[in-house]
């Protein structure tokens, strides 16, 4: 570094070779990513389990989050570093594909890059440890498949997808009533499931919540509930055998593309004007009334003039519904979106069979429900709570839950949660090393170490040893050739995860391994760190 003056006299100061020395590579480059990556992952780690602790995370606007989902944490943290947004990436991938497990495939996926930190000191290539960990991973998935259980269910008997649904909300704020909760995301998902095609159209399920009341008065509506009110106070509160028409046109005049200029200079012209207006507005709502609609909901707003037409002419409105709020009313009601009152025919108006609208407290805020749709597919979970961020939290954890549902009707296999979904895997990896003879044992004994991991977090983050609890679950595994016995987080007194009903789907746990072990093999390969500007 060197200070020198330009030619006006001007210090300023040259740095020679000084970005060369943050440039990172080969084993520094592996380590410095691996560290970055086990960061993140520590933060996650407590969060693991039904006694996970939850994270309290602070925007820049002030704007606070509780939550222990994982994809949330992470994605309200804004890390900075690259290895940590791959990180993002896959607990984002995983929440895309499966909708739970998020926490779970971060910790795994650290735990695997703390293994392969110890195995690079000893010497050994990072494709190496990589072709281990991939071959690890094909046996332990192939465990899951072999230790996994098929239920059988049907419209009648939801009882199986209910107990699935419980161990995923085990963990979450909501566990306190996951029983009721569980069964509305059951109820949820299966009005609008196509149980011959085993598909899920999760765009028909909306969830929506209002401040106020209590967790338990979170209830399914069998229709829309849209966070409006009727669009004047006068109007009629509850419409039986509502006939609407839904629309995107505004109830206003049109307004001229170019540039106008209009001057009124005497008063006559004016209540022309006024009349010609009025008279536009009172066209609109004949065609509507023509039609034979009860009900007006349209995406956009409309002055005075027309709303007071509108009471006047005893046509109930709702006004600047959103477009997806929309969509999901047409597809209820079998209605059609009408872009202009020219098009409004009365085959294209929706029905319900009440449209009301609801007020909550003491403050009374309004929501307008829609029930009784002749397309009841499209469904609304509301949730009620104290404050937002319970709410906001019950909207994440609702959402796991249909996920999980919505996997089990695709495929439905489970495997037992509590860890010893791992620690089976862990016990056939080590079983399937010893056969092994290249360098990839070793990579492989370190894989089952890192499985491992995902138990002990399980016993520590629920106040026990987790040393003792993981040996002794491991010892029973191979006494007993159980691949359900893990560890009893819940003090019932038994190993057991049948018994307790404890089940993860076994698509959710092999997508885990699989997209861990991705990434993992992906940060491996890097060895050379360069950023813009280096030399």
């Amino acid at each position: 570094m060197s200070l020198v003056f330009d030619e006006y006299g001007r210090p300023f100061i040259i740095m020679r070779e000084g970005q060369q020395e943050q440039r990172l590579k080969g084993l520094d480059a592996q380590k410095a990513n691996i560290q970055a990556a086990k960061s993140v992952c520590n933060v996650l780690r407590t969060s693991l389990g039904p006694k996970g602790m939850d994270k309290m995370l602070s925007s820049p606007d002030g704007d606070v989050t509780i939550s222990n989902d994982g994809a949330t944490i992470l994605e309200q943290m804004h890390v900075g570093h690259q290895i940590a947004k791959l990180l993002v990436d896959l607990s984002r991938s995983q929440d895309n594909e499966i909708g739970d497990g998020t926490t779970g495939v971060v910790v795994l996926a650290g735990a695997l890059l703390e293994q392969a930190e110890t195995l690079l000191d000893r010497g050994i290539h990072p494709m190496r440890i990589a072709d281990g960990f991939e071959r690890a991973c094909t046996i332990a998935t192939e465990m899951l498949a072999s230790a996994s259980d098929s239920f059988e269910y049907s419209v009648g008997d939801v009882e199986p997808l209910v107990q699935t649904a419980m161990t995923t909300l085990s963990s979450k704020i909501v566990n306190r009533v996951h029983r009721p909760m569980a069964q509305i995301a059951v109820d949820a998902v299966m009005a609008v499931a196509d149980l011959e095609r085993k598909d899920v159209n999760l765009d028909l399920i909306k969830v929506d919540g209002k401040v106020g009341g209590k967790l338990e008065d979170t209830a399914l509506v069998r229709g829309i509930v849209i966070d409006k009110e009727m669009s004047h106070q006068q109007m009629a509160k509850e419409i039986v055998d509502a006939k609407m028409c839904i629309l995107t046109c505004p109830f206003e005049p049109p307004k001229p593309k170019t540039k106008h200029k209009l001057e009124v200079e005497d008063v006559e012209t004016y209540r022309e004007l006024l009349e010609t207006e009025r008279q536009y507005f009172l066209d609109m709502v004949h065609k509507v009334k023509a039609s034979g609609a009860n009900l007006v909901i349209c995406q956009w707003g409309f002055d005075d003039e027309a709303n007071h037409l509108l009471m006047q002419h005893k046509l109930p409105a709702v006004r600047w519904v959103g477009g997806v709020e929309l969509e999901l009313i047409a597809i209820a009601t079998g209605g059609r979106i009408v872009p202009r009152f020219s098009e409004l025919t009365p085959e294209k108006l929706g029905t319900a069979g009440i449209v009301k609208e609801v007020s909550f407290g003491t403050t009374k805020d309004r929501m307008l429900v829609i029930e009784g749709c002749p397309n009841s597919r499209a469904v609304t979970i509301f949730v009620r709570g104290g404050n937002r961020m319970i709410i906001d939290e019950a909207k994440r954890s609702l959402h796991d839950a249909i996920c999980v549902v919505r996997n089990l009707i695709r495929d439905n296999r489970i495997i037992y949660g509590g860890g010893s979904a791992e620690i089976a895997c862990s016990l056939a990896v080590q079983a399937a090393s010893d056969r092994v003879g290249t360098i990839e044992q070793i990579a492989m004994r370190a894989f089952a170490d890192a499985l491992e991991m995902v138990p002990m977090a399980l016993a520590e983050n629920s106040g026990l040893n987790p040393i003792e609890e993981l040996s002794a679950a491991k010892a029973a595994q191979i006494a007993e050739g159980k691949p359900y016995l893990g560890i009893d987080c819940m003090n019932r007194g038994t190993r057991d995860m049948k018994a307790q009903g404890v089940f993860e789907t076994l698509i959710g746990k092999q997508q885990q391994l699989s997209l861990a072990t991705q990434v993992v093999r992906m940060i491996l390969k890097i060895d050379d760190v360069i950023q813009p500007g280096m030399q």
